[in-house]
């Protein structure tokens, strides 16, 4: 495959995962730490930030990793193991490197590195890549897309979330309900415009 053809792939599949197959909006993946983000202007940088290099970096390391254990009879019981082990060694990296070299960084981002590193978005990337990926240049384009796929729900959140928290909205659905019915809406519009879910 050509050097174009690497980067068509990647931006093609990175524009499957951001708006036919978001994270949030089709999978209901990392909901709820979209809502929580989108609460804070701040949060939704920092969490898109943090999610999309996990699910870029951890995407490239399991392309790796999928093969030869997707071959062995019983590899994919592993799987959950060993992806939970892939994101806990570059979150644990990651927080050196910041301690390291970035220390005011770090200061600020160890209170809620590990809400935007453990959780469904991330995990269900690399299940999806181990599933549907074929090649690097998908295990790439989709981890990248994952990332901004949920930046992409928590803008969406964070505009809804003044509107959706007003005095109009009846009480028992203020919070945490309204955004999940919020989250449901979208979805139907978002599968609507698409018309289906591709597959890569």
């Amino acid at each position: 495959m050509t050097f174009s053809g690497v980067i068509a792939r990647i931006v093609t599949v990175s524009m499957i995962s951001i708006f036919m197959q978001n994270a949030i909006f089709d999978r209901a993946f990392g909901s709820n730490v979209a809502i929580y983000a989108s609460r804070k202007d701040e949060h939704v940088t920092g969490f898109t930030f943090g999610i999309t290099a996990m699910t870029t970096i951890a995407s490239i390391v399991t392309y790796f990793i999928d093969k030869p254990m997707l071959a062995l009879e019983h590899g994919y019981y592993f799987m959950p193991l060993i992806y939970i082990g892939v994101i806990g060694v570059l979150y644990i990296a990651g927080l050196l490197i910041l301690w390291k070299f970035f220390h005011k960084t770090y200061k600020k981002v160890r209170k809620y590195a590990h809400l935007a590193i453990f959780n469904c978005a991330v995990i269900g990337a690399l299940f999806l890549n181990s599933n549907y990926g074929s090649d690097l240049p998908s295990y790439i384009g989709y981890g990248f897309g994952s990332g901004i796929g949920f930046f992409l729900a928590c803008f969406l959140l964070n505009i809804a979330h003044e509107r959706l928290d007003s005095d109009k909205i009846p009480r028992v659905f203020r919070g945490y309900p309204i955004m999940l019915i919020y989250i449901g809406i979208v979805s139907l519009a978002l599968n609507i415009l698409t018309g289906y879910t591709a597959e890569f």
